[in-house]
């Protein structure tokens, strides 16, 4: 039988990747693939688990989508991902509006599970094994035609303290070179522009293969391929190699553009986190890499509010941003995470960590501005993405911002630019934070 089945991506981009295989395989066994949930016969919503909120939001579109069979316009509801992997046995006692749910090891048994729940009966309930499950595959990119991610790795080996990645994700795995090979030259044959390498630790690549870091190797031959720009996101701090430098920085296709989480700065926080740096290393990393890589733009991901965090603790971390100026900073509140050691430690109260949270921002808030203040008068690439019929100009990206991360560029322009498009724009003042200009 042929159905309308509808896809609801949560969470990451490497969550994204894994919809966009399980819709080609949805498509390959005869089924259509539909925008909206009303017109489908089956609802799949892909959840992210990594957080106590991800879930709360994998809910709420369930509840919505339930609403959807409660009248009649949808059949079946399938439950994919982290959550379905983290919570299997509450969803499927606490959500009876759930059909069927898929772990992360089961990504591929989605076509299965469609004529299962079409057919009636029991619920299906696939949980593969989360250390063995295939990474490649065919794909239907959701992303715009410009720009798609690639992903060269699959779990995790690094065991943060407060992070259930591990349990959700499996052990590192590193994909074949040749076969991510095949898949960029596939996406650059489709006329992406921009390539954005993704991993829960791209930096860890090949070591689990052969003991060797190979991600300077692979990005080498990726910049063989037609991209215009390739990004890098997740690399560890502990991890990143002379050779890795060396390579971002001679190859003109990489961007000098590089997410870097640290999570914190304090040398007790980091050794109780499990993470593998220090303050003194995180420092010395920072002043390698911009004496080395020109106009490098760092991201990275801070929590507040750890356990071992003091007012002393937070003001060092504070004091830290101010003088690593790091252009782009997420900042979270620490969550407790059922299952995760940290969860057992001693720590603040969510109200507390929110509003540290809140004045870290502030600080980074105000870095920014410095940032696009000594931009002001000179020009860049800009990627154009579309129209903002409000703000009446053409809106996209340089090099310093990543998709659906980062914040954007707007510009005039004499003449229509077609998204997708690369043209050169003169900064000229901001808006809400975010740099304006001219086409030239």
């Amino acid at each position: 039988m042929n159905y309308k089945i509808a896809f609801v991506s949560l969470g990451c981009a490497k969550n994204q990747v894994n919809c966009e295989q399980m819709m080609a395989l949805v498509q390959a066994a005869g089924h259509d693939i539909v925008a909206a949930p009303e017109e489908a016969d089956v609802a799949v919503v892909n959840t992210c688990g990594f957080l106590a909120s991800a879930c709360e939001e994998a809910i709420d579109n369930v509840l919505a989508l339930a609403e959807l069979k409660q009248a009649g316009t949808l059949k079946k509801i399938i439950v994919t991902g982290c959550m379905a992997q983290r919570y299997k046995k509450d969803v499927l006692d606490e959500l009876p509006e759930v059909d069927a749910i898929l772990g992360t090891g089961s990504y591929g048994d989605i076509a299965e599970a469609i004529a299962e729940v079409m057919e009636g009966g029991v619920r299906p309930c696939h949980l593969g094994n989360i250390h063995t499950a295939e990474q490649g595959g065919p794909r239907i990119l959701s992303t715009p035609p410009w720009f798609a991610y690639l992903r060269i790795a699959e779990g995790c080996d690094n065991h943060c303290a407060y992070c259930v990645i591990p349990s959700l994700r499996g052990k590192y795995r590193s994909r074949p070179m040749n076969e991510i090979l095949d898949e960029a030259a596939e996406l650059a044959s489709a006329g992406v522009q921009e390539l954005l390498v993704i991993a829960q630790d791209i930096t860890r690549y090949g070591t689990d293969l052969n003991g060797e870091h190979q991600l300077a190797a692979l990005l080498r031959e990726l910049c063989r391929l037609e991209f215009r720009w390739i990004r890098l996101h997740y690399l560890y701090p502990d991890e990143i190699t002379d050779e890795l430098i060396d390579t971002i920085a001679a190859e003109e296709k990489i961007l000098p553009y590089l997410d870097i989480p640290m999570q914190h700065c304090n040398d007790e926080i980091l050794k109780r986190m499990n993470r593998r740096d220090n303050k003194a290393s995180l420092l010395a990393l920072m002043e390698k890499l911009r004496a080395r890589i020109p106009g490098l733009v760092l991201r990275t991901s801070l929590i507040v509010g750890l356990p071992g965090e003091g007012e002393e603790e937070f003001e060092e971390l504070c004091e830290f941003l101010r003088e690593v100026r790091i252009e782009r900073a997420g900042v979270f509140p620490f969550s407790p995470e059922e299952g995760t050691r940290a969860a057992l430690m001693e720590h603040v109260d969510a109200e507390e960590a929110a509003r540290r949270a809140e004045l870290a921002v502030d600080v980074q808030s105000d870095i920014i501005d410095d940032y696009n203040d000594s931009l002001l008068g000179q020009e860049r690439e800009v990627l154009c993405e579309g129209f903002d019929g409000q703000a009446q100009m053409f809106f996209g990206r340089t090099y310093a911002e990543s998709p659906e991360i980062d914040g954007r560029v707007y510009f005039t322009a004499e003449e229509a630019v077609q998204p997708g498009t690369f043209v050169t724009v003169r900064f000229t003042g901001t808006m809400d934070g975010e740099l304006t200009g001219e086409m030239i």
